[in-house]
């Protein structure tokens, strides 16, 4: 979303007309975010005090949603410890996960300003007795507006650090998030279009995924920056106002 529809608190240039024209043709649309903290009704709401009006939660994934559906799928109705804000405490509790702090099943993290020394002494310790290792998503750093600040994957660096083992990894670049958006769409992933900003999160997620990539550049990669990879999206867009769905 940040980069996509806007940046910091403004619209990204023709993102209200490019939402318009989804919900005037009632094509079927999700927004993906790696933000675990936030839940589906913080996010409608964020974009309707920018202007962007229609939407409901139920076009919303977040990686706190994407994570409690696979703990769901892997062990119904288990425990985890977690590292993390509201938004994944709640899609856990949503999907019928128990929150325990003596011998959970996982140790889920996800991005949090409350991490602490005693969570991660608590985290390696449970790690270290057997709790598999799950992580909402890898971003290390996000962009604020008053520069950048530590996110999850700089939490997960040092759990991983401390304990040898690496945590899985649920959001992107992980094409299981948009397998998980996919079937929530009930589409092929032939019919199925990505829309990212960033190369190494949203374009190869959306790739592995087998669906078609429009890279925009209104975010943190450039023309320049896109030579870089092995691999290149479908289409680049200056930016999602560019976009016409019946075009792709």
């Amino acid at each position: 979303m940040d980069g996509v529809i806007y940046r910091g608190k403004e619209l990204v240039p023709g993102a209200k007309e490019f939402v318009k024209r989804l919900l005037d043709k009632k094509t079927p649309f999700l927004f993906l975010t790696n933000n675990s903290e936030q839940t589906p009704l913080d996010l409608k709401r964020k974009l309707e005090s920018l202007g962007i009006q229609g939407l409901t939660v139920d076009n919303f994934i977040t990686s706190a949603m994407a994570t409690a559906i696979f703990l769901h799928e892997q062990k119904p109705r288990g425990t985890a410890y977690v590292i993390g804000g509201a938004g994944l405490t709640n899609e856990l509790y949503n999907a019928g996960y128990s929150i325990s702090e003596t011998d959970p099943d996982y140790v889920v993290v996800g991005k949090t300003a409350s991490f602490n020394y005693e969570m991660l002494k608590h985290a390696v310790q449970l790690i270290s007795k057997g709790a598999r290792f799950v992580g909402t998503n890898p971003d290390v750093i996000d962009p604020t507006e008053g520069g950048i600040e530590p996110a999850c994957g700089s939490i997960l660096a040092s759990i991983e650090r401390a304990t040898g083992k690496k945590p899985y990894i649920i959001g992107k670049p992980n094409a299981l998030m948009m397998t998980i958006a996919r079937k929530k769409l009930n589409a092929r992933s032939s019919e199925t279009v990505m829309i990212g900003d960033r190369m190494d999160t949203d374009i190869i997620a959306g790739l592995e995924a087998g669906m078609t990539t429009c890279l925009v550049l209104s975010g943190v990669t450039d023309r320049k920056t896109v030579d870089l990879f092995s691999y290149r999206p479908n289409h680049i867009f200056n930016n999602v106002g560019e976009i016409d769905p019946e075009k792709l």
